[in-house]
């Protein structure tokens, strides 16, 4: 084995029992593996298309761990939306559009193929390249500050029924960052809410959000998703923050140097106009 992604690719689509599968585009891409699009394909030794790719997780026969790279999207978006929607669809992906056959997943997986090993990692004879792996849960790191920011976006009422609005302080006269921010020390593991106003990490996530509008970031760190009513999901991503925000609400922040913290970010007077200028910016999905 010489761990060429030819043999690869031919010994995980062999016969590759599909577990689940999951988008790499600009505008929908696993978190875990960048703060933006261009850094999760580079992740996984992909070029950046611009249509992306869709990652299919599966066994192999001896019940080797394969994730498998294709560029038929509209494929893998077809079977995520019937799955969500609790219709089976067999995901079958055509050998040629096969791109990368990788070793590992990058993600968690909690079911298995029936009649085959238990997942476990190729072995050097099926690919010598170190298997991808999902991020370590007891640490806090980007992946982890990103993944938490995922979840903030999913359970977004979950997470703002435990903020209060009268704990965010009155914008000060001068509505600058830190007045009419409202940063706060958001809801922890314990449900708890505190007020932390003028946070020098928030400050610094704002101005940094800011610049992105004069100064476009690379593709896939400004994502709008959609949201209840005439609202929109808005996620930032930069270097060591997240930011989480409804573009008719506020906002959460995640940073690397506060582990397991999420911070509230109140209107005030400067953050509707930069959550409207971004998500303007933003990617959004097809």
């Amino acid at each position: 084995m010489a761990g060429t992604d030819e043999e690869a690719v031919a010994a995980a689509d062999d016969a590759l029992y599909v577990l689940t599968a999951v988008l790499l585009t600009p505008a929908k891409f696993p978190s875990v593996l960048g703060d933006d699009y261009p850094e999760a394909c580079a992740a996984l030794g992909l070029a950046p298309l611009a249509d992306g790719y869709g990652l299919v997780l599966g066994q192999d026969g001896e019940g080797a761990r394969w994730t498998v790279a294709i560029d038929d999207v509209s494929l893998v978006a077809v079977a995520i939306a019937s799955w969500d929607c609790g219709m089976e669809y067999e995901l079958s992906p055509d050998e040629r559009t096969v791109v990368a056959a990788l070793p590992g997943w990058p993600l968690a997986v909690a079911v298995a193929a029936p009649g085959v090993p238990a997942p476990h990692d190729p072995g050097p004879e099926a690919d010598d390249r170190p298997p991808l792996t999902p991020p370590d849960a007891t640490v806090w790191g980007p992946a982890q500050r990103r993944l938490g920011a995922d979840e903030i976006a999913l359970q977004w009422a979950v997470w703002r029924e435990q903020v209060d609005d009268a704990d965010f302080p009155a914008p000060g006269p001068s509505g600058a960052p830190g007045d009419g921010d409202g940063a706060g020390d958001g809801p922890d593991e314990g449900g708890e809410s505190g007020q932390k106003g003028g946070h020098s990490g928030i400050r610094r996530v704002l101005a940094e959000a800011r610049a992105y509008i004069d100064s476009p970031p690379p593709l896939g760190r400004v994502r709008s998703s959609f949201a209840p009513g005439d609202a929109r999901t808005l996620r930032a991503d930069g270097p060591g923050w997240s930011l989480v925000a409804r573009t008719d609400d506020i906002a959460f922040v995640l940073l690397d140097e506060e582990p397991g913290e999420v911070l509230p970010v109140g209107r005030g007077p400067e953050l509707p106009g930069l959550l409207e200028a971004l998500d303007k910016m933003a990617v959004r999905p097809n």
